[in-house]
């Protein structure tokens, strides 16, 4: 999808224009794919735009980089203060916001401890990942040829750019393949995750959503959503999945912060069909939710003008 231009990027620690947000070709990150980044969203609210969950994502870039051996010359509280301020300053009262830590210029080779590290924050419009269509409608899936990475190929657990490769193999399959996106099985064939989310499927009233043990990425989505849902009465379970769970669901849908809460119409073209009622609902709650609605989940909501 198209960027769209801000003012400014919050480049270790300053306000730089958008421009002149660069790196030399010699970063080590660019080489070896040693960094990590952060997939943010803020909404608007009848307060002011508001970043969702941003202090778990600052915690979790600071444990991906832990797993990596990479040390954030910036706390915590310090990137979020930086993330508020790059959403104030340019603006902007819905956006993506892409926090990333990478290793920069000056050390060559493999052994990545000497290099030097570097923490960029972006925002941009961006609507909804998967597209309106997706959200009304649900999207189209296929399982996919490329397995996700074994926990002990790659650490699963850290949202790290170099591990994306791996997602970005399994995107490209699926859409020259003439689906939406694609749907991962780990190395001994259970449904681990999508490309860039966690998956849920509705069986007799119950929620099911793969385990962290089976590849899943401990998405801030996915514990919204599994939090909303026990909330709403709901009973919701961590259990392994294999492809026919999906085949044969009530009801099927995809989260994560790009693609927000996005139905699943069907996979491997086998017909799950239009959204279920758990689904609709736990949509149209997330969204509330995100928009500052629901008074519960105000604690989820960083608002930037305060």
């Amino acid at each position: 999808m198209p960027l769209d231009k801000v003012d400014k990027i919050w480049m270790n620690g300053e306000l730089v224009d958008w421009d002149d947000a660069q790196v030399h070709v010699l970063t080590h990150t660019l080489h070896y794919g040693s960094g990590v980044f952060e997939g943010v969203r803020a909404y608007p609210t009848d307060r002011g735009p508001a970043v969702f969950r941003l202090a778990d994502h600052m915690r979790r870039l600071h444990e991906s980089a832990h797993l990596l051996h990479i040390e954030i010359p910036y706390s915590e509280e310090q990137l979020c203060e930086a993330t508020r301020e790059v959403v104030r300053v340019n603006g902007v009262e819905s956006c993506y916001i892409r926090p990333l830590v990478y290793l920069g210029y000056g050390e060559m080779g493999l052994n990545p401890l000497a290099a030097p590290v570097g923490v960029s924050i972006a925002v941009w419009p961006w609507g909804t990942y998967l597209g309106e269509e997706g959200l009304k409608h649900g999207v189209r899936l296929k399982v996919s040829s490329w397995r996700r990475m074994d926990p002990n190929v790659n650490p699963s657990a850290a949202k790290g750019v170099g591990v994306y490769v791996n997602s970005s193999l399994a995107k490209v399959e699926a859409i020259k393949a003439g689906y939406d996106e694609a749907l991962m099985l780990n190395t001994q064939g259970q449904v681990a995750e999508c490309t860039g989310e966690n998956v849920f499927v509705v069986k007799n009233g119950v929620l099911v959503t793969p385990p962290l043990s089976a590849g899943a990425l401990d998405g801030l989505t996915r514990d919204s959503v599994m939090t909303i849902a026990r909330d709403l009465g709901y009973e919701v379970r961590e259990a392994t999945m294999l492809r026919s769970d999906l085949y044969l669901a009530d009801e099927a849908f995809l989260c994560g912060t790009a693609a927000e809460v996005v139905p699943i119409r069907s996979v491997d073209d086998r017909e799950i069909g239009e959204p279920g009622e758990i689904t609709r609902k736990l949509q149209e709650t997330y969204f509330a939710v995100v928009h500052g609605e629901v008074e519960a989940y105000s604690k989820w909501l960083d608002h930037v003008s305060e």
